[in-house]
């Protein structure tokens, strides 16, 4: 058997024993922490994008123009600011969807 089944088969197979021992169902922490750093990690990877790709662009442009390292410079504030509000857009969704769960836990709906 291949390794999702047998994960599958032991999941399936401590359910069983928990419904069996008549255990309340167990809030999974590692899950959760585990989307928490995911997040995080989208953020770190939305911010670094936005420095990169303004670095590429003002890099690009100055090497074209003969401008020296101004476009660099400015391209790589511009792709700051992106990223940051890139960042800031995602803790937002992230927000909205936790107060929407609250609302669900709560029955307000």
């Amino acid at each position: 058997m291949s390794e999702p089944d047998n994960a599958d088969r032991l999941k399936a197979l401590e359910e069983r024993i928990r419904k069996a021992k008549g255990e309340p169902e167990v809030a999974h922490h590692s899950e959760s922490h585990h989307s928490q750093a995911q997040l995080a990690w989208r953020m770190v990877t939305e911010l670094v994008a936005g420095l990169g790709i303004g670095f590429g662009i003002g890099y690009g442009l100055d090497v074209l123009l003969g401008t020296g390292p101004w476009l660099m410079v400015l391209f790589i504030f511009l792709g700051l600011a992106a990223g940051v509000k890139v960042m800031l857009r995602s803790a937002q969704e992230l927000q909205i969807r936790q107060l929407a769960d609250r609302a669900d836990e709560d029955g307000d709906g």
